[in-house]
């Protein structure tokens, strides 16, 4: 370190200030490396400089020794001096390193004129904005850390900058780079930082330090052919899918994750190592063989999972899409029935006429907004029907049924174990109506079905309860309230139990059945059985019952006949043996669609008994008509008979000839 000697004046008075210098000389390789460390440097003790006032008060002259400046030519350090400018540095232009490390500096200015400048240290000062550099076109290395500055701004003329340290700033945004395709190093460690992006144009980048920051997702990493070392230490980010870029860059070398919660999962190593298999180096530790190794295998495994976990989504996904749907349809479905019965009662208690005249014009009778929601639901329906209406999912023990399609599943060749195991069916968004005529299936295919759910099936009768005991077993029974009205009857439970009795049922709606339960059902109900089975015709009964149920009935009727006494018990073991009480299946079930179905074929009955009397009266008629022209003509047909035969008789050998005539030429 060689003494100097500079002079200072103040603006306000010319006292001679003193300051003492410490000053060094680093090697320039040390220096890039360790720009952002603390440094001690020596000092010789007499060093002293002196400044000389300039004609701008604020800004001192520095002023150097011929010998100094013959010693330490091309650098300058102003470090520690509690500057909180820039000095004035005159005739200093062939200068290529200035120091201005640990003061209070808050402007860059006031060196402009050394264009051969390639180094500039600004360490540890209170600078709030890069400025006053566009001169110095020379400059390779800016050292910024540990300052205030909030914005990378104004180094467009920098195109030869080699090294840009930032770190230690409140810079949020990377910004304003793209055209330093030089830079080899940058620095952006312990700034604010919440993402990184914008790094296009950074073609001889190798090394960037993003320590420190808030980082959570980084791109365009990829795009920089010649990187080599990234530090992502000590940020947030939580996923590898938020840094995927990194797997597409072929030169990274080194990078670091610690700190991240990502380093903190199970995965984490195995993932990177298998994404980034050019990697010589994670988290400052040499990556070995083994290592990969075991990485490609852990990750094979884990992209199997994820293969699988994405399969289960899609089909939650379609899943949900599809019950959706069906729900839609089912909605429209239900708006429409309920429009057409509203209809219905209209056109019953409305009068013959369908309009009527008020002030000239012509009103009909309905709303006109009946029709065209009519009209919107139609359509609404016929746009559904292209995608799928229907789903069968079967779910351990459990079938469930969604749209009425899914009832053609029960068609379909099921396996014996498949279907054994199966013990629990669910039905929802299907009528109830069209579920009754594949009960007879769900017997035969599904032996095992223990317990039934309805859920939005239109329930909304207790009749419908009596088509249930077709099936083999029912040991437990859900209704859902939504969109099955009978919930809502005081005593829909006890009829069930009342009607479905011979399956000794376990459980309704979640509630396990008492003996308490029973008694009170068949005091409620038992004598409904009785007057059904009481008032019911013979053969009406007998049609209703199967084969079996049709021999025991004969049976009891022929010892109702012989022995009245043995009735009660004789029922009490037809109960036990064949299951249903016969008095209970008196109180059965017709769907809808069969009772239409026999209203037509009753009409049909009716239209040709009408036709087959009608017949019959005219022809009647006819032979009544021909019977009184008879009788009228009778009288006058039975003189003329009477004078033929006197005649012809009145000669009686004359008719022997004519009679023995006849008969020669009759042979």
């Amino acid at each position: 370190m060689i003494p100097g000697k500079y002079r200072s004046v103040s603006g306000r008075a010319a006292n001679n200030v003193e300051f003492k210098l410490n000053r060094e000389t680093p090697s320039f390789p040390g220096r890039l490396l360790q720009h952002d460390l603390e440094r001690n440097y020596s000092s010789r003790q007499g060093d002293h400089i002196n400044l000389v006032s300039s004609s701008m008060p604020s800004f001192p002259i520095l002023q150097r020794s011929s010998e100094e400046k013959t010693l330490y030519s091309d650098r300058l350090t102003l470090e520690r001096q509690k500057l909180t400018v820039c000095p004035i540095i005159d005739g200093e232009e062939h200068l290529r390193l200035l120091n201005f490390q640990h003061n209070f500096i808050t402007r860059i200015q006031n060196i402009s004129n050394l264009q051969r400048l390639i180094f500039l240290d600004l360490y540890d000062n209170q600078i709030e904005e890069i400025s006053g550099l566009s001169t110095l076109k020379s400059l390779r290395v800016l050292l910024l850390g540990k300052n205030r500055i909030k914005k990378i701004s104004n180094l467009e003329n920098l195109k030869n900058l080699d090294v840009l340290d930032l770190h230690g700033n409140q810079i949020t945004k990377i910004e304003n780079v793209n055209h330093l395709c030089d830079l080899r190093v940058l620095n952006l460690a312990r700034n604010l930082l919440s993402h990184v992006d914008n790094l296009n144009g950074l073609d001889s980048l190798t090394e960037l330090n993003l320590r420190h920051n808030q980082i959570t997702f980084v791109r365009d990493v990829d795009n920089l052919p010649c990187l080599q070392r990234l530090f992502l230490s000590f940020n947030n980010i939580t996923s590898f899918e938020s840094v995927s870029c990194l797997a597409e860059s072929t030169s990274l070398s080194d990078i670091t994750f610690d700190g991240n919660p990502i380093a903190q999962e199970s995965w984490y190593k195995h993932t990177v190592l298998q994404n980034m298999m050019q990697l010589r180096q994670l988290d400052m530790k040499r990556i070995t063989e083994e290592e990969r190794r075991v990485a490609s295998v852990v990750a094979k495994k884990e992209e199997e999972k994820k293969r699988e976990s994405h399969k289960q989504s899609l089909l939650k996904e379609k899943k949900r899409l599809t019950i959706n749907n069906v729900a839609r349809k089912w909605d429209l479905q239900q708006r429409v029935a309920n429009i057409a019965i509203i209809q219905d009662r209209k056109d019953s208690e409305s009068p013959p006429q369908e309009s009527c005249q008020i002030d000239g014009g012509t009103i009909s009778a309905f709303p006109e907004e009946a029709g065209s929601l009519d009209a919107g639901l139609s359509s609404a329906l016929q746009g559904l029907s292209v995608t799928e209406t229907h789903l069968v999912e079967l779910d351990g023990e459990t079938l469930s049924l969604y749209g009425s399609g899914a009832l053609e599943c029960l068609d379909r060749n099921w396996s014996v174990q498949t279907a054994g195991m199966v013990t629990t069916v669910s039905f929802t968004f299907i009528e109830f109506d069209e579920i009754v005529q594949v009960l007879p299936k769900l017997k035969m295919k599904f032996p095992n079905s223990l317990h039934l759910k309805f859920r939005e099936t239109n329930l909304v009768m207790l009749q419908q309860f009596n088509a249930l005991a077709q099936l083999r077993r029912v040991d437990q029974l859900t209704i859902d309230p939504q969109g099955n009205p009978v919930v809502n009857f005081t005593l829909w439970k006890y009829y069930v139990l009342f009607r479905l009795s011979h399956f000794s049922m376990q459980k309704i709606n979640g509630t396990e059945v008492t003996q308490n339960d029973m008694i009170m059902a068949e005091r409620l109900f038992g004598i409904l059985a009785h007057v059904a089975s009481s008032e019911l015709p013979q053969y009406r009964m007998i049609s209703i019952l199967g084969d079996a149920r049709k021999k025991q009935f004969r049976y009891l009727l022929e010892n109702k006949c012989k022995k009245p006494g043995i009735l009660c018990e004789e029922t009490s073991d037809s109960k036990r043996l064949m299951g249903e009480n016969t008095n209970r299946a008196t109180l059965n079930y017709t769907t809808r669609e069969f009772y239409h179905e026999k209203l037509e074929e009753i009409k049909d009955k009716k239209k040709f008994c009408r036709l087959y009397v009608e017949d019959l009266v005219k022809e009647a008629t006819a032979i009544n008509m021909k019977n009184e022209a008879l009788q009228k003509l009778w009288p006058q047909m039975f003189i003329e008979l009477v004078r033929d035969a006197v005649i012809e008789i009145r000669s009686k050998d004359s008719y022997m000839k004519l009679c023995l005539q006849q008969i020669t030429d009759q042979k």
